[in-house]
């Protein structure tokens, strides 16, 4: 069993529930597509960091609407860097 970890961002268009869960799932799909032999049963964890501004809803609630189930998921803040991307999800 090889252990691996998997990086990925993205911009929801807005602070609302359905904007951070639909740019979530675009999110986990896409880097299911590009990792075909990666299965959800092979994830240890999901770490989910969002900007400051996005507080409507955690996005590891995309992971549960995909049935993405039996894997550990964590929502955090990253840190607020003056530049920094908004309205993002890693």
């Amino acid at each position: 069993m090889s252990t691996r970890g998997v990086r990925g961002a993205t911009i929801a268009t807005a602070n609302e529930a359905d904007a951070i869960l639909a740019a979530t799932r675009e999110l986990l799909l896409a880097i299911r597509d590009a990792n075909p032999s990666m299965q959800t049963e092979d994830l240890a964890s999901i770490l989910f960091t969002v900007s400051d501004e996005l507080d409507a809803v955690y996005p590891a609630q995309a992971a549960h609407q995909l049935e993405w189930s039996g894997i550990p998921l964590i929502c955090a803040r990253e840190i607020p860097v003056p530049g920094g991307l908004h309205n993002c999800i890693r």
